[in-house]
């Protein structure tokens, strides 16, 4: 009976360290700690990792961006050639046919309306500040072939219908200009200075309106209204100075007769 007695403690206490969680276990708990640890860190890796394609993604996309920056860039600059060879064509195209400095005068104020619209949408006055549509280039760039071909005829029936069609374009401006310089080579001087006087009117900030009043005073000389023509092409030398429109003003002004004394 003592034996047993003795025995029982023992036993207990066995019994106890066999009951012992196993959860409770120092070792496991570093175990488990460090798993826990191990996932984070595989989660921030995986994170970084994906950040990392992001951003090759975002670099390969402004690389490509910066390509096609360059390309607009190329191209604007063969435009802009294009648009001066066109201005210099027409301006020899109607000095030949009788408009002396006129095309010059056109030519050193607007760098859009040649490409027969095709950049014009940037440079267009009062006329409006939205880009022209395709048709409304297309229209205006059929009147400005007509009169670069010297069909003046078809140039005056296409820039009056392109401004009845489309009177808010941002090609307006630079059409009613043309039209005028349709009518002129044409010496249909009166129609002409209507419409010169119509671009000052409507358009009086436009690219165009230094270049409408030159081309007014020398219709207004060819018709010999010269007391008019001195006071426009005056008029030009002062609102414009330092321009080839001023210059070409003065140049007129001296070619006007000496009023006779009185």
């Amino acid at each position: 009976m003592r034996i047993t007695l003795m025995a029982l403690p023992t036993a207990m206490l066995a019994a106890a360290c066999a009951s012992t969680p196993s959860d409770k276990d120092p070792v496991q708990m570093r175990l488990n700690d460090l798993d826990a640890r191990v996932a984070r860190i595989e989660r921030i890796v995986a994170n970084d990792v994906q950040v990392s394609q992001s951003l090759d993604e975002v670099q390969g996309n402004l690389r490509e961006l910066r390509g096609q920056l360059e390309q607009l860039e190329h191209s604007e600059q063969a435009l802009g050639k294009q648009q001066r060879d066109l201005y210099g064509d027409l301006d020899r195209r109607l000095s030949g046919a009788g408009i002396s400095g006129g095309g010059g005068a056109a030519a050193a104020g607007a760098a859009a309306g040649a490409a027969a619209g095709a950049a014009a949408g940037a440079e267009g006055g009062e006329a409006g500040s939205n880009a022209p549509s395709p048709t409304e280039q297309a229209v205006y760039g059929q009147a400005f072939d007509a009169l670069k071909a010297g069909s003046y005829s078809t140039a005056i029936t296409g820039f009056k219908d392109f401004l009845h069609t489309y009177p808010k374009s941002s090609l307006a401006d630079n059409a009613q200009y043309w039209l005028g310089e349709a009518y002129y080579v044409s010496h249909d001087y009166d129609s002409a200075a209507g419409a010169y006087r119509t671009v000052l009117k409507k358009y009086p900030d436009s690219h165009k309106a230094a270049d409408a009043m030159l081309k007014l005073g020398y219709t207004q000389f060819e018709q010999k209204q010269y007391p008019a023509a001195r006071a426009t092409l005056d008029e030009v030398t002062k609102k414009y100075p330092g321009t080839d429109s001023a210059k070409l003003a003065a140049e007129r002004l001296r070619r006007i007769p000496a009023q006779p004394s009185q």
